[in-house]
């Protein structure tokens, strides 16, 4: 499925660490939802990129941005990234079926093994993507990638967004 901007995305629901449901219709941010997909605990470039993002949160929150990561992986898996990668100002859902990873646009891999980090990949996982998501649920920008590498950072996120508050910039790719 292809998302377009300024049309409205899936619903998303999902279990979250520590207790609850997150869903994507009761989000009340003042400017954007940013929904961070990422591989699983099995992915070492997502740990430095979800590092990189705790470090950041605050630089979201003072935007006006509500920031959620999930995966496919299970309750588990994501407790050991949350515990392991030291993300205690994240919030991290877990337990994505492939079949609404699929309805988001993203890509899936079959697992191959153990990955450099020593950890076995799952039979299934979706690979990265990132969206920020408008308080009327449209779409605003997407970021999708069929492999782990190359995703776009954090701060360079931050600047687009003060940017387009700034310009009143409007999602761009409708046409």
């Amino acid at each position: 499925m292809r998302l377009m901007p300024r049309k409205p995305v899936p619903g998303l629901e999902f279990n979250l660490l520590g207790g609850g449901r997150w869903s994507l219709a009761e989000a009340k941010p003042e400017r954007f939802t940013m929904l961070v997909f990422y591989r699983g605990f099995h992915c070492p470039i997502c740990r430095r990129y979800l590092t990189e993002l705790n470090g950041m949160i605050g630089e979201f929150d003072k935007r006006g941005v509500q920031t959620v990561n999930t995966s496919n992986d299970t309750e588990e898996r994501a407790q050991q990234a949350k515990d392991t990668w030291g993300m205690p100002n994240l919030k991290i859902g877990y337990g994505v079926p492939v079949e609404k990873s699929r309805e988001w646009g993203l890509y899936v891999s079959t697992g191959r093994g153990k990955t450099s980090a020593g950890v076995e990949e799952p039979a299934l996982f979706a690979e990265p993507g990132l969206f920020l998501v408008k308080p009327d649920r449209t779409l605003y920008w997407a970021s999708i990638s069929t492999m782990p590498f190359a995703r776009p950072h954090f701060p360079e996120i931050a600047q687009a967004i003060d940017f387009a508050i700034n310009k009143d910039y409007p999602a761009r790719g409708e046409a």
